[in-house]
């Protein structure tokens, strides 16, 4: 039987989206939603719950979560959960909606699904007749398309309230993981602005308040991250309880509900056929193509303009739409058309928020029709994907690749920590390996084989690329993880397991303090990620810490031991002259740093070197507390202030103000050791308060764009390199010149620094790094003596795509350069080193700015 649903009229499901609207949409308007004969009075509307219509205001994020609270209680097919919470401490919550029948065995459909990834081979040809299968689908990563999680409180309505016999037979056959809420402090950001910003009457003007948001806009999360771009680096908790579910479940499709640009219509996978990632299935590709037919059927329904394979892709497993494809599911991603406002002025009309919901409503049953009618086949592709796992290992020439721990242990542990989060096995190194010229001892190395389930995640995290099918990403075009986090690793040709021991799981530890109580000092190794989160308490506790810049040997605990420049010695004194340091707590406080940073502290027997200068020395930096000030606001990159944002509070503990750029000349900066531009354009920046800050004693720390910046604006004096676009384009056609000028674009690749480990801004690294790189403004190094900190090597390119002119003029350009300016200084990084919070590697750099910016 079939009810045709009309938006203003029965049920409340359309009502709730267009009673408004009704006016504005065709008067024809229909869709018919099979098997459903009428609608459980006994599930509460929307309407009901939230005290407004769907469409007619943005619903925030706590008034969702109370609708799920509400029909989770009433409905024997819904169950509510909550896998964690945001930096705002919102619940992230997903229901789990399936049958009274499956839910009374829901642990058993799970487990036996479990098995189709785990032992593939114990699935039978009958089991997969009986299963039901497993979609999770997922809403408004981006807090700003705002839509999505709007369409899945209809949805959630109608998979609760809808009654028929073949729509209580579709229930029996799946499980649905709806997780309406991805990004809920980005969505609480963006609703509280449109919300607050609208009359009883709204307005189409697009130069009203409502439809202009303020810096930074309610696409990111707290931190103003991506989190769409997340799935696979896993730094957030938005995102680690999203993996959570998705392993807890491993779900046959994922879907993922988003919004473009208002002139668009709605698109739907698949993408571009020619940026599809290598490492997935062609089978992926044909069941993306066969789900797009129901989207497809549906859309046409309600008169809905659609497209598809013109535009986004499937190459980075970073993306929400992609990351299943690594995981043996199959990624769709949705992008809607958005009104952003109420309603919106475009090229073709004006567009609701209704109308947008409406869509996203529509091909959320589309879906659903979709994993339903194409059940044994989804369930068959995930039973072979995994099957077919070990050929994957054994078609591989890399084997296994072994880890390091002993250089900068937590990085290492750090980086494991990521790979657990996908199901990645990893085991402790049983015997002394020698590999590349390499020896790794056991005990002190990982070992992460090929040959295991997730044989595709592994190569996906491990693989260096560098030739491709298409110059063209919608994203980065590479992301080599070991590289990101700047480890010690080799490769392993021969089959690992006669030297694998006990299953490893990453715990940072490793710290130690060697010696008693001192007299003298401590001594603090620059060897470990969160010693920059030791020292700034020490600072703030009122001790006197010194940067060493010479090697010396120093005897400890009866032996002498030799430490190298960049340590820290912390001298058994305080700020308070009445204080000696066993009442003030220093012996303490290090015994914590060890435990929780995983430092390693040694207590001085006598301040008398041995070799090399003593510990009271006049060539060390006395340090000073940092005080960071990041510009903020109008033409400043949320993502990259975002990033430095999140290091420094989140990490490392450490205060940051947020600066508003065009209020910098009516601030005191003087309060200020370091200003960051983290990149951006900066129109409204006032060059000369800069300037003389610097020249007081000011640290001024430019990322990426915010380097262009300061070159153009003669803060610093660099050479930006030539580049001849003209020759290269000069005799192509017209319809050619849009593939050409992407092809010289550089959207992210991994190349190699050389530094020059003498500086104090490279202590505590090895003289080559891997670099992350955007963009294409390269610079000459600097003439000065002494400033190059760090140059791109002669040949640069580890992994992603590069032209090989934009190739050759990266080649020997400068990296990261450090110029004193009056009293004070300018730290420019061609690149950023804190990309998307996963670069661990170039962290270190970033916060050696911040700490010894007054040390050379």
């Amino acid at each position: 039987m079939q009810i045709v649903v009309r938006m203003f009229v029965v049920a409340f499901l359309w009502s709730c989206l267009n009673l408004l609207y009704a006016q504005n949409l065709p008067a024809a308007f229909e869709i018919e939603i099979p098997g459903i004969s009428g609608y459980n009075s006994e599930i509460k509307t929307p309407d009901e719950v939230l005290r407004h219509t769907i469409g007619t205001r943005h619903t925030v994020p706590h008034e969702l979560v109370d609708y799920f609270e509400a029909v989770a209680e009433a409905s024997d097919r819904v169950s509510l959960h909550t896998h964690g919470y945001s930096y705002e401490n919102r619940p992230l919550i997903h229901a789990i909606v399936t049958s009274p029948a499956n839910h009374a065995r829901l642990e058993a459909i799970r487990a036996q699904n479990l098995r189709l990834s785990d032992d593939p081979d114990s699935i039978s040809e009958a089991d997969l007749d009986e299963m039901p299968v497993v979609v999770y689908q997922g809403y408004s990563i981006h807090g700003n398309e705002a839509s999505g999680s709007e369409a899945a409180v209809l949805y959630l309505y109608h998979l609760a309230a809808a009654q028929g016999v073949a729509f209580e037979e579709m229930l029996e056959n799946v499980v649905i993981i709806l997780d309406p809420l991805f990004n809920p402090d980005g969505r609480d950001r963006f609703t509280d602005w449109v919300n607050r910003n609208r009359g009883r009457v709204h307005t189409t003007d697009p130069n009203d308040r409502e439809h202009n948001e303020p810096w930074p806009g309610g696409r990111t999360n707290h931190y103003w991250f991506d989190l769409n771009r997340d799935w696979l680096p896993a730094q957030h908790p938005e995102s680690q309880g999203r993996l959570d579910i998705f392993h807890n479940w491993r779900p046959q499709v994922l879907t993922d509900h988003h919004e473009m640009g208002g002139t668009s219509s709605f698109f739907f996978m698949p993408g571009i056929p020619s940026r599809n990632n290598p490492g997935t299935p062609e089978e992926n590709f044909v069941l993306t193509a066969g789900i797009a037919d129901f989207h497809a059927k549906w859309l046409d329904r309600t008169g809905s303009l659609y497209y598809s394979k013109e535009s986004f892709d499937d190459f980075y497993y970073g993306k929400g739409s992609t990351y299943p494809d690594a995981n043996g599911a199959i990624g769709i991603l949705f992008e809607q058309a958005s009104s952003r406002a109420l309603e919106s002025e475009t090229d073709h009309g004006n567009l609701t928020y209704a109308f947008t919901v409406k869509n996203q409503f529509s091909t959320s049953l589309s879906t659903l029709e979709a994993v339903t009618a194409l059940r044994k086949e989804l369930l068959t592709y995930q039973q072979t994907f995994y099957a077919s796992a070990a050929g994957v290992a054994r078609s591989n020439r890399v084997k296994a690749y072994v880890v390091d721990l002993t250089y900068d242990r937590t990085r290492a542990q750090k980086f494991g920590e990521m790979l657990s989060r996908h199901r990645v096995q990893m085991y402790m190194l049983d015997r002394d390996f020698e590999n590349e010229g390499r020896v790794y001892a056991a005990g002190e190395a990982f070992v992460v084989p090929v040959a295991q389930p997730q044989a595709r995640v592994v190569k996906a995290m491990f693989d260096r690329t560098t030739a491709y099918q298409d110059s063209l990403f919608y994203d980065v075009s590479t992301w080599t993880m070991p590289l990101a986090f700047d480890l010690d690793y080799s490769e392993i040709r021969s089959n690992p397991a006669d030297y694998l021991g006990a299953a490893w799981t990453a715990t940072p530890d490793g710290g130690r303090l060697v010696g008693g109580v001192s007299e003298i000092g401590y001594l603090l190794k620059w060897n470990r990620y969160f010693a920059g989160r030791t020292l700034y308490n020490l600072l703030e506790a009122g001790f006197f810490p010194r940067l060493l810049h010479h090697a010396a040997d120093i005897r400890v605990n009866g032996r002498v031991m030799s430490f190298e420049p960049g340590t820290i010695f912390v001298p058994a004194v305080h700020r308070d002259p009445a204080r000696r340091h066993l009442d003030a707590g220093l012996l303490p406080m290090l015994e914590k740093a060890v435990a929780e940073d995983h430092v390693e502290v040694f207590a001085a027997e006598s301040g008398f070197a041995l070799d090399g200068p003593d510990l009271g020395t006049r060539s060390a930096t006395i340090l000073k507390t940092p005080v960071v000030g990041l510009i903020t606001g109008s033409g400043a990159s949320g993502y990259n202030a975002g990033e430095v944002w999140h290091l420094l509070s989140e990490r490392f503990h450490i205060p940051v103000s947020l600066l508003d750029s065009d209020e910098l000349a009516d601030i005191d900066l003087d309060r200020y050791t370091t200003l960051v531009l983290a990149g951006g354009f900066y129109s409204g920046l006032n060059t000369e308060v800069l300037s003389t800050w610097m020249r007081r004693g000011g640290n001024l720390v430019t990322l990426h764009s915010g380097t262009d910046w300061a070159v153009r604006n003669n803060l610093i004096d660099l050479e930006r390199k030539p580049f001849d676009t003209d020759s290269l384009y000069k005799d192509l056609p017209f319809n050619q010149l849009d593939e050409a000028r992407g092809a010289q674009r550089i959207g992210g690749l991994i190349a190699e620094g050389r530094l020059d480990t003498t500086h104090p801004l490279s202590y505590g690294l090895r003289d080559t790094i891997p670099l992350f790189r955007r963009g294409t403004s390269f610079y000459e190094p600097a003439t000065t003596p002494g400033v190059n900190v760090g140059v791109y090597t002669t040949t640069p390119l580890l992994s992603g795509y590069v032209s090989e002119p934009q190739l050759k003029n990266m080649a020997g350009s400068a990296a990261l350069v450090a110029m004193n300016k009056g009293r004070g200084s300018i730290i420019a990084f061609a690149d950023n080193p804190n990309f998307r919070a996963f670069w661990y590697g170039t962290n270190r750099l970033f916060v050696n700015a911040v700490f010894f910016g007054n040390a050379f």
